[in-house]
């Protein structure tokens, strides 16, 4: 079989058992994943993951994303979803950058890694701020 890896993520069982699960309204499905899902594919791809979009899954209207993959770039796909859709500048703007990111290129280590030293220095700055250590 030409270009099969024998280890690819796909393989290995463990990146199916915990699949991670957000809901986001329609305008923001269209943003990150384009008209018609667009996009969907390519970000799949360079996150090395699989996407599963559930249309109109609440009353409300809203959308299900579930996620499978590497946990860490699970992780990183849900971080770019909540940001893109934040209401504060900051973390928009981040969103929008991680957003680009995912769909102009393959994600590298270095920008999981990126990724997770934010949410690090955020829970540390919590933990500062409301517990004193």
């Amino acid at each position: 079989m030409d270009g099969f890896n024998e280890n690819a993520w796909w393989t290995l069982p463990e990146n199916f058992d915990v699949p991670l699960v957000t809901f986001i309204d329609e305008a923001q499905e269209e943003h990150i994943f384009g008209p018609e899902d667009l996009y969907l594919r390519r970000i799949e791809l360079h996150s090395n993951t699989l996407i599963q979009l559930e249309r109109w899954f609440t009353a409300s209207g809203q959308t299900r994303v579930t996620v499978v993959g590497p946990l860490r770039a699970k992780m990183w796909l849900m971080d770019m979803i909540r940001s893109v859709g934040s209401q504060q500048a900051y973390h928009q703007a981040r969103g929008q950058v991680m957003l680009h990111l995912v769909r102009s290129q393959p994600l590298t280590n270095a920008d999981l890694d990126a990724s997770f030293s934010m949410l690090a220095y955020i829970c540390g700055l919590i933990c500062h701020i409301f517990f004193g250590f």
